[in-house]
């Protein structure tokens, strides 16, 4: 752990024109620390957004539970986080579901979701009691074997759906279509079925949804359904999870208005999802039974604004179109994220000379390796740092070990300490896992060829 540098508050909002800092240390600092290119996380802005997000939701609908969407950045020190700030673990592979084990979260803390689930990580989901979503009939026949092979109980699962909202793109390659039927005969099978029990209802309508009535139509929806479940099969349903897809404050690519105009708040979304809820569940009380707990697992509106990629100016240019470019240290290996999203992107210091729109290229031999295809940046010299923001959604998941090695990720805590969380890749590191054949050992074995 380390304590970096002077405290300087220079940079921290987004409307700045340099970002000096990061929590108070000096982005020099960091470079000089932790080397160029570098993630920095905010533990900070972290918890205060899901705290946020949390407030949000509690004051209008007090049953409702937060699953972490481990897909989203599965690196410890972010699941560690927001799980101390009360959020489940929200997975969608054996992979996911074993590092959130391993971080200490119990099975009955972890929500199971995906179109892949093998039989060992369903039998060790099934003994330890997590929220099991089943995805397909092949799986539910899976589960149901699973539960008989086990016997004395019977084991409380959910269903995903799918279905048209009228707002969103459907996303019918998972879960149970409603439209056909294919959900009603789910549950009636479940239902009729003495080692399963129907406790939820799960669904996902899409990602980056910037019109909060998306939600409001999904719930209706998913309400709707649930009434004619419990009065088909008696099944009681506890719970509806309404997945995620909240926009983050990211500049959509393809989208004309700026993020502080085109994506919802938290209170936004909050009282579209909830009014939509308690109307739809109104009866229920008033017949004196429980409203059923609404489930969130947003993911990329929570972390996105906590993260940044701070990358050096390796190579300048002017392309034969007279645009002026700079070659990073950084590129697509590691913000897979700037094929959809308008980076915000800026200096250190205040830099002299005239801004031009310069297109920002990453290292990679690849055409597509570009960071921004044009951002108003004054001239560029080589070593000087840029710091993107809100890249905390998705590329620390998604990032590649392709012919740049992996940086270090750092956090900075409450104290303005700053620990490595992730350590950057080495050599030895990627040449562990490979194995080389005993009459491979030796290169150029009659002589380095002329």
């Amino acid at each position: 752990m380390h304590q970096l540098g002077a405290q300087n508050n220079v940079g921290n909002g987004h409307n700045d024109t340099v970002v000096a800092s990061i929590d108070g240390i000096l982005v020099t600092d960091l470079l000089r620390e932790f080397g160029s290119p570098l993630f920095v996380i905010s533990e900070h802005r972290l918890r205060e957004t899901m705290r946020r997000l949390r407030r949000a939701f509690i004051t209008r609908y007090p049953r409702v539970r937060f699953g972490w969407s481990y897909k989203t950045n599965y690196l410890n020190a972010i699941c560690s986080t927001l799980h101390q700030e009360g959020s489940w673990a929200e997975v969608v592979s054996e992979f996911e579901y074993q590092k959130a084990r391993a971080l200490g979260v119990p099975g009955r803390a972890i929500i199971f979701n995906g179109p892949h689930k093998t039989r060992e990580a369903l039998e060790t989901a099934v003994r330890e009691q997590a929220w099991i979503h089943i995805d397909n009939f092949d799986e539910l026949h899976l589960i149901e074997d699973i539960a008989r092979r086990f016997g004395g109980r019977s084991v409380p699962v959910g269903i995903r759906l799918n279905f048209d909202t009228g707002f969103t793109g459907q996303w019918s390659r998972f879960g149970f279509n409603l439209e056909a039927g294919q959900a009603m005969d789910a549950a009636k099978r479940i239902a009729a079925s003495s080692h399963l029990e129907l406790r939820g209802l799960h669904s996902h309508i899409g990602t980056f949804v910037l019109d909060p009535r998306a939600y409001s139509s999904q719930v209706r929806i998913m309400c709707n359904f649930m009434n004619e479940v419990e009065a088909t099969t008696c099944s009681e349903i506890r719970y509806i999870d309404i997945g995620g897809g909240f926009a983050s404050q990211n500049w959509l690519q393809g989208v004309y208005l700026p993020p502080e105009q085109a994506v919802p708040t938290f209170e936004a979304y909050a009282e579209t999802i909830c009014d939509a809820l308690l109307q739809a569940t109104a009866k229920r009380e008033a017949a004196g039974r429980q409203r059923p707990r609404l489930v969130l697992e947003t993911g990329r509106a929570v972390v996105d604004d906590c993260e940044m990629l701070i990358s050096k100016v390796v190579a300048n240019k002017r392309l034969p179109d007279g645009r002026r470019a700079s070659v990073m240290d950084a590129g697509l290996n590691l913000m897979f994220t700037s094929l959809w999203y308008h980076h915000h992107v800026r200096p250190t210091r205040h830099l002299p000379g005239t801004p031009e729109n310069t297109v920002l290229y990453g290292p990679l031999c690849m055409n597509i390796d570009v960071l921004r295809h044009s951002a108003l940046l004054p001239p560029l010299d080589v070593g000087e740092p840029l710091v993107f923001s809100q890249v905390g959604a998705y590329n620390n998941t998604q990032w590649m070990q392709f012919i740049e090695l992996r940086p270090n990720v750092v956090m900075i805590d409450s104290q303005r300490h700053v620990s490595i969380v992730r350590r950057a890749d080495t050599l030895q590191f990627i040449n562990s896992s490979e194995g080389l054949p005993e009459g491979l050992r030796e290169v150029f074995p009659n002589g380095v060829p002329e």
